[in-house]
């Protein structure tokens, strides 16, 4: 059992105070890396707190579980396999990456022959998956696709036909491709939609629909049973976690929408910040230093949530995605040994967009009485065409919100007191193209890594999404022993 002792007895001083009793904290909790500013300043880690950090890392032996993962070795204990998403770019075991090359020149091959119309004319690209099979690529074609007239790209995950709806209103089924991301080929949700995809194509006069299906999965065999010729399945490895998975083919739709060489700077931005978290001691290593500060928060100042607020419209869905990977990834309460955890695991994550968020949550963060860690991400080089002013007040606003968090302001009014001493992060991004959002998602996941180990569990699995399902699948059976207020709810709604 890892010992917080030291951590938890850290003295705890205001912000300001910190400042001015350390010349060199600036210095000290600041790095740059693959074309990203990172700020911790303004967090209340201290010279002694990373000193505490890296002795319970030592201690737990973080570099050696680290190597263990890029090195292929069974890390996800409980489903007994490696953990190959490093590999996709580049570092890992030379066989998985090896592999992992082999079904990118795959999925490029694919693409090529899309483009050369092997297909007929093809303009958009209906994708359907969730969870990882939707969160990634939808970021990645949001974030980087806007201004792209090389396809139109859906992605739908929910099973609600309002979403199916609003895509078959604009979609011409003489000229989509259904794409099916499912790593099992089985998920409920996707299957019914693409059933539902096949439908409509074939109701429009489609002569071969599930000739104008590309299957993304790592079980082949499911996917050619459902329809799908072999040649137009993509594979990827079953060590490639769902929300870790758009590195891999699960990535097609960003990579047909934003061209091929847009896909391999994603992937070279990602190898980057894998060499950096690989080689960098743990006082100058981003994702280590941002897990020690999610990890103060949660186990000393016993923070319950955190909240990234992006300060860029192309970010806009990056809470999204992070929602999942770390809520799935470390929501846990057994320890790698099945023993309980006995301690707060990851906290809540939420956040939005700046400057919205400002004028909607931002009063409980300056005034409330919850302790919100946040984290500011803006992007220095403007992505807009629109006079340079509309740029600086947004980054404007992004800095100032920091600032305010942490010094406050005291009146004679309590009702117009800000209490200061509220702790943030930031993120700058020289720009933000493929290379960098690359290493940006590369960061979070070593983060989610490094969080784990230091917590004895496993980052890997997600056993708690399946009991829902199953019981959802029982009652569409007619079965299932249901609570008085559930069965009720089944009666309302279907009269059963």
């Amino acid at each position: 059992m890892a010992d917080w002792s030291t951590i938890e007895a850290l003295p705890q001083e205001r912000l300001e105070t910190l400042f001015a009793n350390d010349p060199d904290r600036l210095k000290r909790l600041s790095l740059d890396v693959a074309g990203i500013h990172f700020d911790w300043s303004k967090t209340h880690l201290t010279a002694d707190a990373l000193t505490a950090f890296e002795a319970l890392a030592k201690s737990v032996d973080l570099a050696g579980k680290r190597e263990a993962m890029f090195a292929g070795a069974n890390v996800n204990v409980t489903e007994d396999r490696p953990v190959e998403h490093t590999a996709e770019r580049g570092e890992g075991k030379a066989e998985s990456v090896a592999r992992a090359a082999s079904y990118h020149a795959r999925m490029r091959g694919l693409i090529d022959a899309i483009e050369a119309e092997a297909f007929g004319p093809v303009r958009s690209i209906l994708h359907v998956g969730i969870g990882g099979s939707a969160l990634g690529p939808h970021l990645l074609v949001d974030a980087l696709g806007r201004g792209s007239d090389r396809y139109d790209v859906a992605i739908v995950s929910n099973v609600d036909g309002m979403a199916l709806d609003d895509v078959f209103d604009d979609f011409d089924p003489e000229t989509t491709l259904l794409v099916v991301a499912s790593k099992t080929f089985t998920t409920t949700e996707t299957m019914m939609n693409a059933e539902s995809v096949i439908q409509w194509m074939t109701g429009a006069g489609v002569e071969d629909p599930y000739g104008r299906v590309i299957a993304l999965t790592a079980s082949p065999e499911k996917a050619i049973e459902w329809g799908v010729d072999e040649t137009r399945i993509l594979p990827f490895s079953e060590g490639v976690g769902g929300r870790y998975s758009l590195w891999s083919s699960i990535g097609f739709p960003a990579a047909i929408a934003l061209g091929w060489d847009q896909f391999e700077e994603l992937l070279e931005g990602a190898a980057e910040m894998d060499r950096h978290f690989r080689l960098a001691a743990l006082h100058e290593n981003a994702p280590a230093i941002a897990a020690f500060a999610d990890l103060y928060y949660t186990q000393v100042r016993h923070a319950e949530t955190r909240a990234p607020f992006a300060y860029d419209e192309r970010l806009r869905l990056l809470p999204s995605y992070l929602q999942q990977l770390e809520m799935e990834s470390n929501g846990k309460g057994v320890t790698v040994d099945g023993q309980p955890v006995g301690r707060p695991t990851a906290p809540i994550t939420w956040g939005g967009v700046g400057t919205d968020a400002q004028h909607a949550v931002f009063q409980l963060l300056h005034q409330g009485t919850h302790l919100v860690p946040v984290e500011f991400l803006a992007v220095i080089e403007a992505g807009d065409t629109l006079p340079a002013e509309h740029h600086r007040q947004l980054l404007l606003n992004a800095f100032a919100q920091g600032a305010a968090l942490m010094t406050g302001k005291q009146v004679d009014d309590p009702a117009r007191s800000y209490p200061g001493d509220r702790p943030s992060s930031t993120l700058l991004l020289d720009r933000l193209d493929a290379r960098t959002l690359g290493a940006l998602i590369a960061f979070y996941e070593h983060r989610v890594f490094v969080n784990g180990v230091l917590l004895g569990i496993n980052s890997f699995d997600q056993f708690g999404v399946e009991l829902g399902k199953e019981m959802a699948k029982a009652a569409a059976k007619g079965g299932g022993d249901f609570d008085a207020s559930t069965a009720d709810l089944i009666r309302r709604a279907f009269g059963e």
